[in-house]
């Protein structure tokens, strides 16, 4: 499981529709779920970013499902993690996570797959302080997109610099070089995932993220189950009776 996060515009899509290639000339069978964000308002989602794979419509080996994120704030949507288990029960090698563009704090993606990629452009350097507390502390791999642009040796520069910090007793993410629109890089980054499966799998870090997502469903499952009991008939009226109230004779 691999999930594919970064700010709106970094080229998100594009990776995921040429990484889809890469995995389908190795004949592996791909899902990709791609999360759009609901408006507040109307609660619609365009639900668009399929369009742009549709090289792929007759792929029986290729599974794209557009999810609205419904309100979720984390990047996701709330029932993705159902989704994936579903595809990876029907035996499929590969499932991609495509957040909805995202900043500091939609981080749920690093909970639910088990390689996360940051997506980041030449633009992104002026914010790296900013953005260290949240996004760029969950990769495991950096993509630098459009890597074409101005400015882009000066971003690759103070990431990897950063990353001098990093705990060398642990997984020290690479920074991958790509223009994902004209297929450049897209190789590198496809032997970065395969090293970092192999390190899951050497480590047993795989194992334990396996074990922290079935964790988090039980969770997710109880809280689920538990305000859906406790929001009957009668709870409900009496809080539209408190709402009718003045504000300061409320219980």
């Amino acid at each position: 499981k691999i999930g594919i996060t970064g700010p709106p515009g970094a080229g998100k899509s594009s990776i995921t529709n040429q990484l889809i290639k890469k995995y389908r000339f190795e004949d592996k069978s791909v899902c990709a779920l791609l999360v759009d964000p609901s408006s507040p308002f109307t609660k619609g989602a365009v639900l668009g970013d399929r369009i742009r794979m549709r090289d792929f419509y007759n792929d029986s080996k290729v599974f794209i499902r557009s999810i609205a994120s419904r309100g979720s704030k984390g990047g996701l949507a709330e029932n993705i993690d159902y989704i994936s288990d579903i595809v990876e029960f029907a035996g499929f090698d590969v499932i991609i996570y495509e957040t909805v563009g995202v900043g500091q704090v939609e981080l749920d993606v690093v909970d639910s797959v088990d390689t996360t990629i940051v997506v980041l452009v030449p633009e992104s350097g002026d914010d790296i302080q900013v953005m260290k507390a949240g996004l760029i502390e969950i990769a495991d791999i950096y993509v630098i997109n459009k890597y074409d642009r101005k400015d882009s040796d000066k971003l690759f520069l103070t990431l990897t610099n950063m990353l001098q910090l990093a705990d060398k007793d642990k997984w020290i993410p690479k920074i991958v070089k790509t223009v994902a629109i004209n297929d450049m890089g897209i190789d590198s980054l496809k032997d970065e995932l395969a090293i970092h499966r192999k390190h899951l799998i050497k480590s047993n870090k795989g194992l334990d993220k396996y074990n922290d997502r079935f964790i988090k469903k039980i969770k997710h499952r109880l809280i689920s189950d538990f305000e859906n009991s406790f929001w009957n008939k009668k709870r409900y009226e009496f809080l539209n009776n408190e709402i009718e109230k003045d504000i300061n004779d409320r219980l």
